[in-house]
């Protein structure tokens, strides 16, 4: 949580952090200011003390919402300041943090640097302010585990309840979707079909989510996945805008929105087939429902999220397919990791490779998906339920938004 950024601080011997970009879609900045309109932002804290917030004039009052400590980018003469760099604006924006960090009691030992900014301006400027502060040794931190991550990893309630409105906004939109595709007439060759008689294709439908997404007052900021046949076999593929609506064909459906203006997010994912199902199809579907269900019910309090990923492989092997246990690199079978942390980032710890220690544990405050899938693309079909869960402060785990987990659903207009 937040108030333990000064104790992972101390145990990353850092000394201060700086982050650099705007406040919106950037998760340190977010993290810190709580967001906002505020654009080519600098935050710098020194351990132990309170963040100072360095902001454009024009954005005083979204800068004043964040209750830190501010100061003006105009307490620093920019133009003296390029004239002083015979116009480098390189050189001139490490004069500025030069001033800020010296404002900030920030004159030498590690600073760690983070943010979501330009990498060759931020990467430039860093380079001659170095050489400006020789007492300062900037650090870089694998992207895998930054401070960040680690003190993003447990919520507060008030971060709960954010995601769990996410999660609320992404059911209504999902049983929109399905009310719509329902609620379709279908031709002969079984394509469903639009309003006007002509042929429902997959890029329609993404036109709907994001309709829809954006009417609920929430963003797409990493996209989504809405995919039909063999699309739904590649865990990853968006779908092809040009495929036909069929019924009989799996249809993932896994939707991330997030918080308008890169706030907390939510990660869900039900697989459907319009219609009726192949029997192959929901022999596939009925296992991945059955290890969801096994999970669920074997979820530990501060157990390794790796013995889950465990749990997973194993069962999948013992109905035959391939998994990352015993298979490296497979395209077919259960190919990726049961799931990861939630909040600002759409991925963020614990994490649940096999590769990884046992730190990234169920703890209490934890926010995880369990999104077990199969996928075969070229048997034209793929798989994946999912949900977001919360280690409550009790232990319990609780599903953050309900849904329904049908597989097939029945065609309004359509018997078959």
């Amino acid at each position: 949580m937040k108030s333990d950024i000064d104790v992972m601080m101390k145990a990353r011997n850092l000394d201060a952090i700086i982050v650099f970009g705007n406040a919106e879609h950037n998760p340190p900045m977010t993290y810190l200011t709580g967001g906002g309109h505020v654009s080519h932002a600098t935050l710098i804290k020194k351990r132990d003390e309170k963040a100072i917030l360095f902001f454009g004039d024009m954005e005083r009052d979204e800068a004043a919402k964040s209750g830190l400590r501010l100061i003006p980018y105009s307490n620093y003469d920019f133009d003296e300041l390029s004239k002083k760099a015979n116009r480098d604006g390189l050189l001139a924006g490490a004069y500025r943090c030069e001033l800020m960090l010296n404002d900030a009691g920030v004159n030498s030992g590690r600073v760690g640097v983070y943010g979501t900014y330009d990498l060759s301006a931020v990467f430039g400027m860093l380079s001659h302010l170095q050489k400006m502060m020789p007492s300062i040794e900037f650090v870089g931190e694998a992207r895998e585990d930054p401070i960040f991550m680690r003190v993003m990893e447990t919520k507060d309630e008030s971060e709960v309840a954010r995601i769990r409105k996410m999660g609320k906004i992404t059911t209504n939109v999902v049983a929109r979707v399905a009310d719509f595709l329902t609620s379709c007439n279908v031709n002969a060759d079984e394509v469903l079909l639009k309003e006007d008689g002509s042929l429902l294709t997959v890029g329609d439908v993404h036109s709907k989510i994001r309709l829809w997404v954006a009417e609920q007052g929430a963003e797409l900021p990493s996209g989504f996945i809405f995919a039909i046949g063999r699309d739904a076999g590649v865990p990853h593929s968006a779908g092809t805008p040009s495929d036909l609506m069929r019924l009989g064909q799996t249809i993932v459906f896994d939707i991330y929105p997030a918080e308008a203006g890169g706030g907390y997010y939510y990660d869900f994912t039900r697989t459907w087939s319009l219609g009726y199902a192949t029997p192959q199809a929901q022999e596939l579907y009925d296992q991945v429902r059955e290890i969801f269900e096994k999970l669920n019910e074997n979820f530990d309090l501060n157990a390794p999220f790796k013995n889950y990923q465990q749990m997973t492989c194993e069962y999948y092997e013992s109905k035959g397919h391939k998994t990352p246990l015993h298979t490296k690199s497979s395209v077919e079978g259960y190919v990726h990791g049961l799931g990861h942390g939630v909040g600002l980032n759409i991925h963020e710890r614990p994490f649940s490779s096999l590769l990884n220690g046992d730190d990234h544990r169920l703890a209490p405050g934890v926010v995880i998906t369990s999104e077990p899938g199969l996928y075969y693309p070229e048997k034209g079909m793929g798989f994946r339920i999912e949900d977001t869960l919360w280690v409550r402060p009790d232990g319990k785990m609780e599903t953050l938004a309900e849904y329904p987990y049908d597989f097939v659903l029945p065609m309004k207009n359509w018997k078959k």
